[in-house]
């Protein structure tokens, strides 16, 4: 089956299930933010994740801005260094019903985007086993002299992500290159989302370059700009 050979070429289900947090820095670029209304958001950010919790803690290193999202709870908070808290939400996918892409929002929506997306992208294809998520092996997709296999795999409503079902391709090797999804909270603007690098960590590997473009109709990408860009170094598992 493809999703074991996947799962081997990433580390193996063994060696994750050993593992319980990852900690790291993430640098995010792109316009996108200053679009969405916060261009601070384009920053480099000290991250601890929990692999079997939907649950991660961000802080800017420049600022000590802390945000912290917890799916259980369905809480987001953003406080500054000092524990002031700045903005926060629960059960923040609902505010962004009827939004288009062009909707600016407001710092804890932002920060809710943020911080799902991220915990998303540590914890893939991981996380194609939980319960009540469903993979299936759809026809193959040709891109850049190569031939991808790709999965369709639809996440439960108990986990928050860009939308219910997403496509992810994989190399020769088995190896994540590129994501397709509609974010429900920006008017599912369709997204073509590839791995531009990766690194092995603690025995699992981890993309650490990520470049996030829009699609167009043909599930071409639209390579004229990056809306958003993911930076990962200092990786470790716990």
């Amino acid at each position: 089956m493809l999703l074991d050979q996947i799962l081997q070429a990433h580390g193996g289900t063994d060696r994750w299930a050993k593992l319980s947090t990852v900690t790291g820095q993430v640098a995010y670029g792109g316009p996108f933010w200053e679009f969405k209304g916060h261009a601070d958001f384009a920053s480099t950010e000290t991250f601890e994740a929990d692999l079997h919790s939907e649950h991660i803690r961000q802080v800017d290193q420049a600022t000590g801005r802390v945000i912290v999202f917890d799916k259980k709870k369905d809480r987001v908070s953003v406080t500054a260094a000092d524990g002031t808290l700045l903005d926060e939400l629960t059960g923040a996918r609902a505010t962004f019903d009827g939004f288009t892409p062009e909707t600016q929002w407001s710092t804890a929506q932002i920060a809710y985007f943020r911080s799902y997306a991220t915990w998303h992208y540590l914890t893939e294809p991981f996380l194609f086993t939980w319960p009540g998520v469903e993979v299936e092996e759809v026809e193959p997709w040709t891109e850049e002299g190569q031939t991808w296999r790709v999965l369709r795999v639809t996440f439960p409503d108990s986990l928050a992500t860009h939308s219910r079902t997403q496509f992810y391709y994989f190399d020769d090797a088995y190896l994540l290159r590129r994501m397709d999804y509609e974010p429900e909270v920006n008017g599912r603007t369709p997204v073509a989302h590839y791995i531009r690098q990766a690194g092995t960590f603690d025995g699992i590997v981890v993309p650490t370059q990520r470049h996030v473009l829009t699609r167009l109709e043909d599930r071409t990408p639209d390579l004229s700009w990056i809306p958003i860009t993911l930076d990962l170094d200092g990786v470790k598992f716990h």
